[in-house]
């Protein structure tokens, strides 16, 4: 066995009982998480990836761990926009919030299972058609400098989503209470709850985000391992990160600059890596984890002195 089979093993090995560990001892059906269980889940799920990023650094050399941490640190960022679109879900549809950990977990799986094969596919495609990237490239650029842009009155909104919609229109839903139910009977027909919809409209905004942090992980490593690794283990600390910042995450108003300068930055860097293997140049890896930290450290910190919008009231 070849040390990327055993870097996968462990993997495998170590996100199995770290899922069964964190559901057996910190999650609890239909009740509500304090924000001291979401931090020792976020803690937990932080420092097994801080952990794999060691043993990865021992297994598989320097390289392939920074570009891990790199690419990981890309997707946590992301993170943080997600929980505001998710706490936007969840006040919309008037979730209770015992409901939260148990939509959120399976909406998380929903996305895992996406993220997989947009993985997959990302990787066929660069394998077969290598000038894709630089497709890659332009689109993450387009993306930051949207992103960078972005006014406050383009927030997410629940109600104008096509998934939404689509479901509304096209199958059998009902607004009443769910008691923890995703599917209720009334006269004799099935009927999809608002846990229902909450779950797939989470899953389907992972993939949104997903559209630009996969190719910008793409640009940090090509290697399906460190894309795919960092990938789960940002998802999968999604839930505690939900339950920890929910509350906070208005204070970062400004991370999403930062997030923008960081994709820029990265779709260049894709788009330059011709000109710069033509003349045997390359930007060692660790140069995008230094801009990474900078960018998203420092957009947090100014986000801390300036404070722009509320988050929805809590039901």
């Amino acid at each position: 066995m070849g040390k990327t089979e055993i870097t996968y093993l462990v993997f495998f090995i170590v996100i199995i009982l770290a899922v069964v560990f964190d559901l057996g001892f910190f999650s609890k059906k239909n009740t509500k998480t304090s924000l001291k269980t979401a931090l020792w889940q976020s803690i937990f799920w932080v420092v097994l990836s801080m952990l794999f990023f060691g043993f990865m650094w021992l297994e598989d050399g320097a390289e392939p761990a920074i570009s891990f941490l790199s690419a990981y640190l890309m997707e946590k960022s992301l993170s943080i926009d997600n929980i505001f679109v998710f706490v936007l879900i969840f006040s919309f549809f008037k979730i209770k919030e015992e409901y939260y950990s148990r939509v959120l977990l399976i909406g998380i799986l929903m996305a895992i299972i996406f993220r997989a094969i947009f993985i997959w596919l990302g990787i066929a495609l660069i394998e077969k058609f290598e000038w894709i990237l630089y497709i890659f490239g332009a689109f993450l650029i387009y993306t930051g400098i949207k992103m960078f842009v972005t006014k406050e009155d383009d927030e997410f909104k629940p109600e104008e989503n096509v998934i939404y919609r689509f479901m509304n229109k096209y199958m059998r839903v009902t607004m009443e209470e769910p008691k923890g139910r995703f599917v209720i009977r009334k006269h004799n027909k099935a009927y999809l709850t608002t846990l229902s919809l909450v779950v797939v409209m989470l899953a389907v905004t992972d993939i949104l985000f997903a559209v630009d942090s996969i190719p910008a992980v793409f640009a940090i490593s090509r290697d399906p391992m460190v894309v795919y690794t960092s990938n789960i283990f940002a998802v999968l600390g999604l839930r505690s990160l939900f339950f920890l910042l929910r509350g906070a995450v208005d204070k970062f108003d400004y991370l999403p600059q930062g997030i923008a300068i960081v994709l820029v930055f990265i779709g260049l860097k894709m788009l330059a890596e011709y000109f710069l293997h033509k003349h045997d140049i390359e930007i060692p890896v660790y140069v995008s984890l230094i801009v990474i930290v900078l960018c998203l450290g420092g957009s947090i910190l100014y986000s801390l002195y300036h404070q722009k919008k509320e988050l929805p009231k809590q039901t």
